[in-house]
């Protein structure tokens, strides 16, 4: 049960528990801000005019590149050979 809850995802993308706590933490932390300069903006329209996006985007190419970099692994992992 509690390999199932806590330990199951973080190993599903390459990560250790630890690791996965400050990934998502810091994803989740960057997303709040993006969303408080879009709140903001609601009320300043001058400010922060692509917090939004900017936030966005940029989560969405670090999650590409994690994605990448383990699909890599995977496949130099499975291609290489071994000599003994």
């Amino acid at each position: 049960m509690i390999r199932r809850l806590f330990l199951d995802h973080p190993k599903s993308v390459g990560e250790s528990f630890t690791e996965h706590f400050g990934v998502a933490s810091s994803f989740g932390f960057r997303m709040i801000w993006g969303g408080v300069r879009c709140a903001l903006h609601a009320w300043l329209p001058f400010a922060f005019k692509t917090a939004g996006s900017d936030t966005v985007k940029a989560l969405h190419q670090e999650m590409l590149a994690k994605r990448a970099a383990k699909r890599a692994d995977l496949t130099q992992m499975l291609t290489v050979e071994y000599v003994i």
